[in-house]
C-alpha cells in the first residue's frame, strides 16, 4: 500500500473512532482523501472498463440517480480504503459480537473475511461510486447481498458540498423495537467518509445490549451533481 494512504489511515484517531462506533453506531472520518484523490476516483466514472454493472436507480425504484460497482481487480486507491480500514472495523465487529454474547467471527485482515464470502459463493466485488444530478435521491435501505456480509461499511464525499452541489445529506436511521425510528442527517465535504452499520448496531438497554436495524440514504440532490464512493467489505452473489 503506497505510504501517503496507509499512513493516514494509521494516524486516524482511532480510539475516538471506536468510541464513536459504540456511542452513536456511526463515526466520521476527517478528510482522508485529497483533492487529487477524489479527482483521480471520480474520473474512472468515464471508464467502462472499470466496472463490472451499472445500475439505474429509478428503474429498480431505488431512488433517483446511478451508480456503478467496481469490477476485480479495484483501483489502487479502493483498494488500498479496503485493506487499510478493515482491520480497526473487524475489531470493532467482534466487540460488537460480544456485547451480544456471541463469538467473535471476524478475521483481522480483508483477504481471510473475502475467502469467507467466497465460500458462500460471493465473488463479485462490491465497491461502487454513486452519482447523483439535481433532484436525485436515494432510498432508505441496507447493502447485504448475501448471507455473509460485514456489519460495516464506508462512504466518502468525492466534490465539494456547496460548490458544486447542494441537498445530498447522507441519512441513517435506526429503528428500536417498540419504538418510534430516530433519524440523523450528516453532512460530508469533500474527502471525509463515515463508517456505518451495514444492517444493526447493539444498545445498550435496562437488561443488557439488544440489536436495532439501521437503513440509510441520501436526501434530495437540489443543484449541481454529487459524487460520493461506497466502500462495501463483502463480496456479492
Amino acid at each position: 500500500m503506497p505510504d501517503h494512504l496507509a499512513k493516514r489511515i494509521a494516524e486516524l484517531d482511532w480510539t475516538s473512532l471506536q468510541q464513536s462506533l459504540d456511542k452513536h453506531g456511526y463515526a466520521k472520518i476527517p478528510s482522508l482523501l485529497d483533492n487529487k484523490d477524489c479527482e483521480k476516483i471520480i474520473h474512472t466514472y468515464t471508464l467502462e472498463n472499470c466496472f463490472r454493472s451499472k445500475i439505474d436507480m429509478a428503474r429498480y425504484r431505488f431512488g433517483i440517480g446511478e451508480y456503478k460497482y467496481y469490477d476485480a481487480p479495484l483501483p489502487d486507491l479502493l483498494q488500498q480504503l479496503r485493506d487499510g480500514l478493515y482491520p480497526e472495523l473487524a475489531a470493532a465487529a467482534n466487540r460488537w459480537l460480544e456485547q451480544l454474547s456471541r463469538d467473535a467471527v471476524y478475521p483481522d485482515n480483508l483477504a481471510g473475511f473475502l475467502n469467507e464470502c467466497h465460500r458462500h459463493g460471493q465473488l463479485r466485488s462490491t465497491p461502487l461510486i454513486l452519482k447523483y444530478e439535481a433532484g436525485g435521491y436515494n432510498c432508505l435501505h441496507q447493502d447485504l447481498y448475501g448471507d455473509v456480509f460485514f456489519p460495516f461499511q464506508a462512504v466518502f464525499a468525492l466534490n465539494q458540498r456547496e460548490h458544486d452541489y447542494t441537498g445530498g445529506e447522507f441519512l441513517l436511521v435506526e429503528q428500536r423495537p417498540r419504538a418510534q425510528s430516530r433519524g440523523q442527517v450528516i453532512t460530508l465535504e469533500q474527502g471525509e467518509g463515515l463508517i456505518f452499520p451495514t444492517n444493526n448496531r447493539p444498545v445498550l438497554g435496562t437488561r443488557g445490549y439488544y440489536k436495532t436495524t439501521i437503513r440509510h440514504g441520501v436526501s434530495t440532490i437540489t443543484s449541481g451533481t454529487r459524487y460520493s464512493l461506497g466502500i462495501i467489505f463483502h463480496d456479492a452473489k
